[in-house]
């Protein structure tokens, strides 16, 4: 090695792959690199306006049993141009709207005619015997519980 030394004098950084101040270079280029990525301007869409925000509000209150959807289609007609995700996402910040029993009673005359209930069950007798039981019931307008 010092015979190595005497010949050549700067054998030592042939042995040193990465010399300390690459390293600082790396790491200075990396927060530049960091630093330009933040302050980079924004992009993707444009945020909704008030106004559509307070439209998209009145139209849930008004309409309870439209969605967003139907919401969406209306704001097109109307000419604003925003995606159905967007109303979306905004009802539910908006939260729920209406009566929940309401809904619950427009859904069920609006499906009276395909709603059908049915249970399987047993029933102990005095002799200690099992019945089983198997009930069916049609709900639609004008039609009386049917057993079967």
């Amino acid at each position: 090695m010092t015979s190595l030394r005497r010949y050549w004098p700067r054998w030592a950084e042939v042995l040193v792959i990465v010399k300390p101040a690459t390293v600082i270079g790396w790491h200075r280029a990396g927060f530049r690199l960091y630093w330009r990525w933040r302050s980079r301007p924004p992009g993707g869409r444009p945020q909704i306006t008030e106004e559509i925000r307070q439209l998209i509000r009145r139209l849930a209150q008004e309409n309870t049993g439209w969605g967003a959807p139907k919401i969406h289609g209306e704001l097109l007609k109307l000419g604003f141009q925003i995606s159905e995700r967007t109303v979306t996402r905004y009802l539910r910040r908006v939260g729920r709207r209406g009566d929940p029993a309401k809904r619950w009673r427009t859904f069920l005359h609006n499906h009276r005619e395909a709603i059908v209930a049915f249970d399987f069950f047993t029933v102990p007798t005095m002799t200690f015997q099992l019945l089983y039981c198997f009930v069916v019931i049609e709900h639609g307008p004008g039609k009386s519980c049917t057993a079967t």
